[in-house]
């Protein structure tokens, strides 16, 4: 477990964050590359769970979470956005964060429930659940920024 200390977890936090915003840098005016750009960055958290030893199984229940916490909190962002502009989207997002955060929460649960009665090691660390809920994170808005920009081509 000691590779999975908070340690651990927080340099691959930063680091993983410094990758996420060096990339996002370069994409962000595209708005057609933006959404599969991010989903591709989720797959960047996993890198760490994979040198500590941790199956991608073991963190489904964070990749869950984070996928439907921050694909549902894209959605209300951008309805936010379409209302109100900036000061729309971040009271669309603040809203829809906290709403999210209670169903994801839901299938965050079963999941976890799924994976101990399949035999799958789901026990949570610093670094699993960081790293889990991040890639989550990155390829549920990506999912969601995917399809309003580049598939119905929404305008903010």
């Amino acid at each position: 477990m000691k590779k999975e200390g908070l340690v651990r977890a927080l340099i691959s936090v930063v680091i993983t964050s410094m990758v996420i915003v060096s990339v996002v840098s370069f994409t962000i005016y595209h708005k057609r590359l933006i959404g599969p750009v991010i989903i591709l960055l989720g797959f960047i958290p996993w890198i760490p769970l994979k040198i500590s030893g941790r199956t991608i199984k073991s963190t489904g229940a964070d990749i869950v979470f984070g996928a439907i916490d921050t694909g549902l909190l894209g959605v209300a962002a951008l309805i936010g956005a379409s209302f109100a502009g900036i000061l729309g989207a971040i009271v669309g997002g603040a809203a829809g964060d906290a709403i999210t955060d209670g169903f994801a929460g839901l299938f965050e649960g079963k999941m976890a429930e799924y994976l101990r009665k399949h035999g799958i090691k789901e026990a949570r660390t610093p670094l699993s659940s960081s790293m889990g809920k991040m890639s989550g994170c990155l390829m549920g808005v990506g999912i969601v920024l995917t399809i309003a920009w580049s598939i119905l081509k929404i305008s903010t």
